[in-house]
């Protein structure tokens, strides 16, 4: 299908958002996908009231890559946490505060962000924001792996 008729699609239709590309673990069968990020936001707008006034949405997974379209509300916080793979932040509106230990950005759209594997962290949203995080997923073997770092018992 030419890329044209492709961005003429019905939403439902779109790559990436019709039920059956993934697996039954959930893991993409197809080779390529798009999504319009700004429709992405615009649909979970509509589904507001969120919880804790954060909407995260899985657009991709493969056992080696994870991309996540998370969108906040104005003071919406993530709490510390790490991912197991090293990660990027591509803010897309608004603007976050990304606090690592010993230091506090503030990203506006526009900016990325890259931080390698295991590092705690926490996301605060200025205003309403959203940003795609994309996560490079270690193997299993590396994640049975990796060292103790202080979380759960």
């Amino acid at each position: 299908m030419p890329e044209s008729a492709a961005q003429n699609l019905p939403s439902k239709d779109a790559p990436g958002h019709a039920a059956g590309h993934s697996d039954d673990q959930g893991i993409m069968v197809d080779s390529l996908v798009q999504f319009d990020l700004q429709q992405e936001i615009a649909s979970a707008a509509r589904k507001k009231p969120w919880p804790n006034g954060i909407h995260a949405k899985t657009l991709f997974k493969k056992r080696d890559f994870r991309a996540v379209l998370i969108i906040m509300e104005p003071g919406a916080k993530m709490s510390e946490h790490h991912a197991d793979g090293t990660i990027s932040v591509q803010v897309i509106q608004g603007h976050i505060q990304f606090r690592v230990p010993e230091k506090t950005l503030i990203l506006n759209a526009g900016n990325l962000l890259m931080l390698d594997a295991s590092i705690k962290h926490d996301v605060e949203a200025q205003n309403d924001a959203a940003f795609l995080l994309t996560i490079a997923w270690p193997s299993n073997e590396k994640l049975e792996s990796l060292p103790h770092r202080g979380y759960g018992s």
